[in-house]
């Protein structure tokens, strides 16, 4: 089954659930879930690298240990452990603002707006199911990350937000291509939507001489301010090799986020 077809599937899944009410929801339904996922599997290879690693999220909430189990926990079980631990789990998630974990803050960070839409628990299990037939631990399945990046901005463009345009991947790297920003140089979308601009960017300056990670995160940055876009933000970004382990402490660095640091923080 191809990626595209396992996305419209669940979203077939998501319309017969008296809760989720048109595709912006959808969307957001499904970004929220495919970030879980995604993160456990980075937490896997993390884990894999370094016997040191410490997991951000508690160890109850974390995918593999309520989610991974295609015969786990169902119905209204599973819809009470998500409302009632899961979303408030991971919109407290205890993090210094001057030294706490980087990955902790990007998962805090993207479910403070968060929803879980569904109300019926046994289709949320076919959806979570659905999900885990992709292996993002995979280089084969991860490769079709992008294929699932694609699919969710062609719905975007569809889901009626007016005044919303989400530009195609062709026209962010001709854009680049044109722009052609050179390494050291700041490259800032402070209208960063799904990060399309600036995944370019950072592919287009990794190719180049003296290009390294710690440079290229101290140059890349971003401000999404609606939820839904910074949402898709969190899986596409984390996909990054660059980013997905970058959240600058200072609040003049922001990689990709909805407010600075310290206004979040303010804000809690």
């Amino acid at each position: 089954m191809s990626i595209s077809t396992t996305v419209k599937s669940i979203q077939d899944i998501m319309r017969q659930d008296a809760g989720v009410d048109g595709d912006a929801q959808r969307i957001a339904q499904l970004t929220w879930l495919f970030f879980l996922k995604i993160f456990d599997a980075g937490e896997e290879e993390a884990e894999v690298l370094d016997f040191t690693y410490q997991s951000p999220i508690p160890e109850p909430l974390r995918w593999r240990n309520w989610a991974a189990d295609d015969e786990g926990i169902t119905g209204d079980e599973l819809l009470n452990f998500v409302n009632n631990q899961l979303f408030p789990g991971l919109k407290e998630l205890d993090v210094d603002p001057q030294y706490g974990d980087e990955r902790a803050f990007i998962v805090r960070d993207l479910f403070a707006d968060s929803y879980n839409y569904m109300k019926n628990g046994t289709l949320l299990r076919q959806v979570v199911n659905r999900i885990n037939q992709v292996n993002f631990t995979s280089m084969k399945d991860r490769h079709l990350f992008n294929d699932i990046y694609e699919k969710i901005l062609r719905d975007l463009q569809s889901a009626g937000n007016a005044g919303e345009y989400y530009t195609p991947r062709p026209v962010t790297q001709f854009m680049v291509d044109m722009t052609d920003p050179q390494v050291g140089q700041i490259v800032l979308d402070p209208a960063g939507g799904t990060g399309g601009f600036l995944v370019c960017a950072l592919e287009h300056m990794r190719k180049q001489p003296g290009s390294d990670t710690a440079l290229l995160q101290r140059t890349i940055r971003g401000i999404e301010k609606k939820p839904l876009p910074h949402m898709y933000n969190g899986p596409n970004n984390l996909d990054s090799e660059t980013v997905k382990n970058k959240v600058p402490k200072e609040p003049c660095e922001n990689n990709i986020v909805r407010r600075s640091k310290q206004k979040w923080f303010e804000r809690s």
